[in-house]
C-alpha cells in the first residue's frame, strides 16, 4: 500500500511539475496566420461586388486580407468563409478617436462586435503611414486612438483576440542604406517611441509599407532593376554586418530591423503591409509595366511561399501584404496609382502569376460541384456531361 500511495502521489504531481517548470505560453495575438496577404482597396467604381471578392480569394485561397475602412457590406459578405480581415480606422477619424475615449468605444460597438465571430476580424489598422507624413497634428494623436481602441476591444472582452496595428511608409527613416545604418528620423522618434512601447506591451508588430519599385524610380541609375525585381543580381553587402542582399525588399525589411534594435525595440517583429509593383504608369514611371509588375509579384509569391527570414532576421519568416486586389480608378495621383492590381475590374486577372480570375474560377467551382455529384446514377451522368459540355463550349468562345 505505501509503494501505491507514492505512485500515485508521484503520478498526480507530474502536471503540477510541467506547470511550474516551464514558462507561461505567449499570448501574443497573431493578425496575420499566413505569409502571403492582399490589400483588396475600393476607391473605384467599376470593382466587383464584395460577394463576388469572397469567391475570387477562396479561388486564389488567399485567406490574409486588408481593408482601408470597416465597410459593412464587406464584413457581412465576408461572414462564415474563414477569410481572416484586418479592418482599419481611416486617418480623418484618429483624432476623435484620440479625444474620447467613448467614441472609440462606440466604434468598436459598431463595426467590430456585431460581426464576431462569423467575420474573423483579426486586426484593427489605426490609421495609414501617419508618422512621417504631412499633418503633423495626426503624429501626435495616433497613440492616443491606438490606446483608446485597444481599451475599447478590452472593455468588450474583444482585445485577447485582436491586434492594434498601424503601418509605416518609408519616410519614417533618416537612412536605409546599407540596412543596418538605418535609424528613424529624429523628429519621428519622438513619436515613434513611446507607440513602439506601447504595441511592445500589448504584442503588436511593426508593420511596414515597402515598395521597391518606388525606390528604383527615385534612383533608376544607381540601382539595378534586377536586385528590385528578384532576379539575378550581383546584389548589395553591407560593410556593418557582412551580410548580403540579393534582392531589395529583404534590404528593407532588414533596415526597419535595424531601426527598430537601435530604438530598443530588437525583439519586435516586421511585417509587410503593402508591397507591389505598378502595371503601368505616366511618361516618367517607365519601370511601370505589365512585365515588370508580373516578374516583382510572381519572384515574390515564389519567395513568401519558401518561408524564410530575411539576412538578418532569418528566424523570423517573411510576411507580406500584396498591393492590390484590384486597379482602381479613382485614385488620385500618377498613373501607376491606379494601376498595382493583380485583377482587373471584371475580376479577370492583369497578368499571370499563377492565380485565375472570377471566370475560371467560377468554372472551377461549378465543375467541383458537378463532379461530387456525377455518381449518383445515370440520368445525372448523363445532365453532367451535358453541362461541362456546355459549360467547356462556353469558356472555349470567351
Amino acid at each position: 500500500m505505501m509503494i501505491n500511495a507514492r505512485l500515485y502521489f508521484f503520478l498526480h504531481s507530474i502536471p503540477l511539475l510541467f506547470i511550474f517548470s516551464f514558462p507561461p505560453a505567449s499570448l501574443t495575438i497573431e493578425a496575420f496566420t499566413g505569409t502571403y496577404g492582399i490589400n483588396y482597396g475600393r476607391i473605384a467604381n467599376n470593382i466587383p461586388s464584395p460577394d463576388k471578392v469572397v469567391t475570387l480569394l477562396r479561388a486564389a485561397k488567399i485567406k490574409n486580407v486588408r481593408i482601408y475602412d470597416a465597410d459593412h457590406s464587406v464584413l457581412k459578405a465576408f461572414s462564415g468563409t474563414g477569410l481572416e480581415l484586418v479592418i482599419s480606422i481611416p486617418n480623418e477619424y484618429l483624432k476623435d478617436m484620440s479625444a474620447n475615449e467613448n467614441h472609440a468605444l462606440n466604434w468598436v460597438k459598431q463595426n467590430v462586435q456585431p460581426f464576431l465571430p462569423e467575420t474573423l476580424i483579426r486586426g484593427i489598422a489605426i490609421g495609414n503611414e501617419v508618422l512621417g507624413g504631412s499633418d503633423f497634428e495626426l503624429w501626435t494623436v495616433l497613440l492616443g486612438a491606438a490606446k483608446n481602441v485597444h481599451n475599447a476591444l478590452k472593455k468588450l472582452g474583444l482585445d485577447d483576440g485582436i491586434q492594434i496595428t498601424t503601418a509605416h511608409s518609408q519616410a519614417v527613416f533618416s537612412n536605409s542604406f546599407p540596412p543596418s545604418s538605418c535609424k528613424f528620423r529624429e523628429n519621428v522618434a519622438q513619436y515613434m517611441k513611446p507607440l513602439l512601447q506601447f504595441f511592445s506591451q500589448i504584442g503588436s508588430p511593426f508593420c511596414l509599407n515597402a515598395y521597391p519599385f518606388l525606390a528604383y524610380m527615385s534612383d533608376p541609375e544607381n540601382i539595378d532593376i534586377n536586385y528590385a525585381l528578384f532576379l539575378s543580381t550581383k546584389g548589395i553587402d553591407d560593410p556593418k554586418t557582412r551580410l548580403h542582399y540579393d534582392n531589395m525588399l529583404d534590404a528593407q525589411i532588414d533596415a526597419a530591423y535595424a531601426a527598430l534594435e537601435d530604438a530598443g525595440y530588437k525583439d519586435m517583429e516586421v511585417i509587410v503591409t503593402e508591397t507591389g509593383w505598378a502595371s503601368r504608369g505616366d511618361d516618367n514611371e517607365e519601370a511601370a509595366t505589365v512585365g515588370n509588375a508580373r516578374t516583382y509579384n510572381f519572384n515574390l509569391r515564389k519567395r513568401l511561399a519558401k518561408k524564410k527570414g530575411t539576412p538578418l532576421r532569418p528566424k523570423h519568416v517573411v510576411k507580406a501584404y500584396i498591393f492590390a486586389l484590384f486597379n482602381e480608378n479613382l485614385k488620385w495621383g500618377p498613373t501607376s496609382e491606379r494601376n498595382y492590381g493583380l485583377f482587373k475590374p471584371d475580376g479577370s486577372i492583369a497578368y499571370d502569376i499563377g492565380f485565375q480570375g472570377l471566370q475560371s474560377s467560377s468554372a472551377y467551382a461549378l465543375l467541383s460541384t458537378i463532379k461530387e455529384h456525377g455518381g449518383r446514377g445515370s440520368y445525372e451522368h448523363h445532365i453532367s456531361v451535358a453541362i461541362i459540355s456546355a459549360l467547356t463550349l462556353f469558356l472555349f468562345l470567351q
